[in-house]
Parts: structure tokens; sequence; C-alpha cells
């Protein structure tokens, strides 16, 4: 049960909020977290997304004691690429996370933290994954699914 644990810390490591320079909220406050195996057959989506809720809540309070007055976000997406739940605190709404693609924010955790479980070799593409692109020679390009993305509200 790594994988909680490491959650969990996410919540005490450096957090920086500085609306001025996103960079270095970037840099600072996102992390990637994988798993192995036998992490992601033992754990159930609601336990992980209970542990991703305690950690908005720690986040949330530290952000409160620190005595910043903005608006802040913590948010959890799943890098399919990479085969890792990844997380991140900004000075930003929901609305304005700094993705460079198309993303939908959802306030149901569970679709990502469950796609991020049953990825059965996560970052891996296999062959029968891929379209040949000779099927595809009279599609105008391939259809995009805009990145799901759960976000809590943690600043005032």
């Amino acid at each position: 049960m790594v994988l909680l644990t490491w959650i969990a810390e996410v919540a005490d490591e450096p957090l920086v909020l500085e609306p001025a320079d996103r960079r270095v909220e970037w840099e600072t406050n996102t992390w990637s977290l994988g798993a192995a195996e036998e992490d992601r057959t033992s754990l159930s989506a609601p336990e992980v997304v209970a542990a991703f809720e305690r950690t908005a809540l720690g986040i949330r309070e530290r952000i409160r004691d620190l005595g910043f007055s903005g608006v802040a976000t913590f948010y959890v997406w799943h890098d399919e690429q990479a085969g890792q739940l990844r997380c991140s605190t900004g000075s930003v709404s929901p609305d304005a996370l700094p993705f460079s693609g198309t993303y939908v924010v959802s306030d149901a955790l569970g679709p990502v933290v469950e796609g991020f479980l049953i990825a059965s070799e996560p970052g891996v593409t296999t062959w029968s994954d891929l379209d040949d692109v000779q099927s595809h020679s009279d599609q105008t390009g391939p259809e995009i699914r805009p990145l799901r993305v759960w976000a809590s509200s943690v600043g005032t």
C-alpha cells in the first residue's frame, strides 16, 4: 500500500503559492505517483480516492495556516503515457489549470483512479493498440479525448 503512503505525504511536501510565478508553483507542487502491480491489484478506487481527499483537506489547512487569501486548487489526473497518477496545487481556479491541451474538470475522482488502477502495463502501448495508419488515410486525424482532471478548491 505504498501508493496510499505517497499520497498522504504530498500534503506535507513543500508548497509554493506564487500567482506571479506559476512555473515555480508547478515545479514545486507537482507530484508523480506510480504503483507496483501488487498495489494496483490490492487497492480499490475508493481507498485511493479517500487518500487524495484527505490530502486535499491537509493542503487546505496548510494554505489557511500560511495566510494565503487567494484562489487555490488541488488537482489530480492520470498520465496514461507515463503510467502515473499526478497531482498538483496551484493558485488558479479549476478552469485555468496549466494544461496545454484540452481537459475536463470532474468532481468525480473515481474514474481517474480506476483508469490508473486497471492499466495492465502502465506507460506501455501494445502493437495491437496502435491503429493502422493506412486504414485512416481518409480521416482528418485521430479523435483526441480531453484529459479528465479531478479538482478540489483548497484556497479561500
